[in-house]
């Protein structure tokens, strides 16, 4: 069914909140287009919210949501191949590691540090994606999108994405009215392994060189160990990003903790692991209502039994406050909070559950 009214979302987010879109829009062919486009036609006619849905693996729902809720399902993947380099063409709909794995599986590199990360192909370059040293920037060529108001499919480059740590234009107001359908991956045949950051670089141990394949088990075998699968345990993954802090600042902990991870940036400042500040604030395990910081990663937050929206917002809250009493450091969500109107954010959504 193309178009559901009153449904649960439960099945659509990773963290398996059980909150109904009033309008549900399955959009799995371009097609569809002229219906999609008379359909958020009359939901801004009724003033009433719009949200673009991809594997819903990056949300938090906090209550039923009032209007429209377009579920990306574009499918389908075209590997043109050159003399030096292949340009990979994938709908936004695509499962990411999949197409990690198949890649892999056909013997194009470059995306392997970058497998076992949730979601859809077309939450990557909103969100920037990226693990061990690399992210989704350093092989964008471009990403098409549809503009819900003019109607019209348009492309930007990879500059013209403007991303950065966690982030790129489609997260501004801006383009509040793109619709990722597609995009364009090139990635070089003079592949070079990145397998020097973090638990990565202690994970392939050969004398000789390492394939894309070594790193690619790696990166799968280490998330899998620290990750819990969303199948069986509801969570979005990190939960928060890991913060930029000042040299000095660094400095600082270090003096304090000098095991503490930290990894110095081009800007001159400091990156440090989020889950680390968490595990040390004593967190791990700690739980409110049904909602919990997972024993194994205190970077995510599970839905461990039943949990509720207020839930985890409210353990959220308890981790950030904690994290900034011990270390002066003030954690920002990576997850997106969803409430009845739109997105949100951590403070707003504890405001509104203490009313």
């Amino acid at each position: 069914m193309m178009i559901e009214n009153n449904t649960s979302l439960k099945a659509f987010n990773t963290f398996s909140i059980d909150v109904k879109a009033q309008i549900l829009f399955h959009f799995n062919n371009l097609k569809q287009i002229p219906e999609l486009l008379a359909l958020v036609k009359t939901t801004r006619v009724q003033n009433k919210p719009l949200l673009i849905l991809g594997g819903g693996s990056n949300i938090l729902f906090c209550e039923d949501f009032s209007g429209l809720v377009i579920k990306v399902d574009l499918s389908g993947v075209e590997i043109i191949e050159s003399a030096d380099s292949f340009l990979l063409e994938v709908a936004a709909g695509e499962n990411w590691h999949k197409l990690v794995a198949d890649c892999i599986d056909k013997g194009i590199n470059g995306l392997e540090n970058l497998a076992l990360i949730p979601g859809v192909v077309g939450a990557a370059p909103v969100q920037n994606i990226g693990a061990y040293g690399t992210e989704f920037k350093d092989f964008c060529e471009s990403v098409e999108y549809l503009d819900l108001k003019s109607g019209a499919l348009q492309r930007l480059s990879a500059k013209e994405c403007l991303f950065a740590y966690r982030d790129s234009i489609f997260k501004t107001t801006k383009m509040q009215d793109a619709l990722i359908t597609k995009v364009t991956i090139k990635l070089t045949k003079e592949w070079q392994a990145h397998n020097h950051y973090g638990r990565l670089q202690n994970a392939v141990t050969t004398d000789q060189p390492v394939s894309a394949k070594q790193i690619f088990a790696s990166v799968c075998q280490i998330r899998s160990e620290k990750l819990p699968d969303p199948d069986k345990l509801g969570n979005a993954g990190s939960f928060f990003k890991n913060p930029l802090v000042t040299a000095q600042h660094s400095q600082q902990l270090l003096v304090l903790y000098p095991h503490m991870p930290h990894y110095p940036q081009a800007d001159g400042q400091v990156k440090l692991a989020a889950g680390w500040l968490i595990e040390q604030a004593n967190l791990k395990g700690t739980h409110i209502g049904g909602a919990a910081v997972h024993q194994q990663q205190a970077l995510v937050l599970i839905n461990q039994n039943n949990a509720s929206a207020a839930d985890v917002i409210q353990l959220a809250n308890l981790v950030r406050s904690t994290v900034k009493d011990k270390f002066n450091i003030k954690l920002e969500h990576e997850v997106r909070f969803i409430c009845a109107t739109g997105e949100s954010n951590l403070t707003e959504a504890v405001n509104k559950c203490r009313n």
